[in-house]
């Protein structure tokens, strides 16, 4: 009996030490894969995981023949940044860029704010030391600000000084893609408050600034020598000034295209030649003054309206310079898909079904939407390439036919800014 009792006592003593055993084995092997420390939490550093970097010696040259066969040769700078490995440490930070916190007690972190706006960070990617975070579009950045990062653990708030610069000059929409010296453009997007100049990128001409805030910069465009240009920025972010940075949008300059309705009235000959009433030169919407092209579609007719340049100056030649046939247009109450024509137009000015994908458009109701269509020769056969003197030259008639259809309603319509472009 003094033996089986003796093995009573050991199993007694055993059984606490198992189960403790168990626990901090459990603990050890939880979620995250680490035991969180249990002190307040400290950050010592904040790092990149990488950088963007944008190399000036990677200049791209374009080499261009003009009708007489002289040669031109642009050397275009480079803009594109590119992502490279860096792991140093930084008090300031670019909006969609990630970083690493460090520090320690970090493991049971619930919480990340900067600028008092609450980011996501991946707790799967964290460790009691480290903490990795990107910075979204929705952190505030303009000054002033509190310029810090707040992170909230289990066990208490470390807060960290930490300043989010302002991002480049980015466009996310514009008034007009258009524009002739004196016209006012204003870009809508983010970073413009920065911005302390603007150039064509083209040709260096200075754009002057009327007025800017980090939303929104109106610009008065200049007089130039240019048929189409981006745009190049000159700003300034944190510390560094004089950061420059190009677009991708593009402006057609009118004042160097053939125009054949622009400042709001027709050019060069070119009248209205609509087939139904009331059509032509109206007053009633403009998108950029106070006139455009009227257009009226019948309810269930077949119609062409459009314009044409019987005499002198018009009738124009086809000329291999011209790359693009742009326009504005207002749609009516759906959408609908219209069929550009012209005398000299693959089907000719007449009612005919679309003979490749560059004669037709769909025009979106009740707004103002831009075309810029590819021009082709004579002899082009490219389905993307509107052939506007497949017939032969000169061109005399511009028309958007419609097909009528049993539900239709009457249709009104207006162009503005039509032009040939260089």
């Amino acid at each position: 009996m003094k033996k089986k009792m003796n093995l009573s006592k050991i199993y007694y003593w055993i059984l606490p030490v198992l189960v403790l055993f168990s626990i901090a084995s459990c603990k050890k092997q939880n979620s995250t894969g680490f035991t969180p420390g249990t002190g307040a939490p400290v950050i010592t550093t904040v790092r990149t995981l990488n950088s963007s970097i944008v190399d000036s010696s990677r200049t791209t040259s374009v080499t261009t023949y003009s009708s007489s066969g002289v040669v031109s040769t642009t050397t275009n700078p480079n803009y594109t940044p590119v992502l490279s490995a860096l792991d140093s440490a930084t008090v300031t930070g670019k909006l969609g860029n990630y970083y690493v916190l460090e520090g320690s007690n970090l493991g049971s972190t619930t919480k990340i704010a900067i600028n008092g706006a609450s980011i996501y960070f991946n707790r799967a990617l964290n460790s009691d030391t480290r903490v990795i975070f990107s910075i979204p579009s929705t952190v505030p950045y303009i000054q002033p600000q509190p310029n810090t990062i707040v992170v909230t653990t289990t066990n208490g708030t470390v807060t960290y000084k930490f300043t989010v610069l302002p991002p480049p000059p980015t466009i996310m929409a514009v008034s007009d893609f258009d524009f002739t010296a004196g016209s006012q453009i204003t870009l809508t997007g983010k970073g413009f408050a920065n911005v302390t100049a603007v150039k064509l990128k083209t040709t260096g001409d200075a754009v002057t600034i009327v007025s800017q805030n980090d939303s929104t910069l109106i610009m008065k465009m200049p007089k130039s020598a240019v048929t189409e240009s981006s745009l190049l920025f000159t700003y300034s972010s944190g510390s560094k000034t004089g950061l420059q940075g190009g677009t991708a949008t593009v402006f057609n300059d009118l004042d160097n295209a053939y125009q054949v309705f622009v400042n709001n009235n027709f050019q060069n000959g070119w009248i209205n030649n609509s087939w139904a009433a009331p059509s032509g030169l109206s007053t009633d919407a403009s998108h950029s003054g106070t006139a455009s092209v009227k257009a009226t579609y019948p309810a269930n007719g077949w119609q062409i309206e459009g314009w044409a340049d019987w005499n002198q100056p018009g009738k124009f030649a086809y000329d291999p310079t011209y790359k693009y046939f742009s326009f504005w247009v207002k749609g009516g109450t759906v959408a609908h898909t219209l069929v550009l024509v012209g005398d000299q137009m693959k089907g000719g000015y007449g009612q005919v079904s679309p003979g490749y994908a560059a004669q037709q458009i769909i025009v979106p109701p009740g707004v103002w939407t831009f075309f810029k269509i590819p021009l082709g020769p004579p002899s082009s056969t490219t389905p993307t390439l509107l052939n506007f003197w497949a017939n032969g030259t000169p061109a005399q008639q511009i028309g958007f036919f419609l097909k009528g259809q049993n539900t239709d309603v009457t249709e009104t319509m207006y162009f503005d800014e039509v032009a040939l472009l260089k």
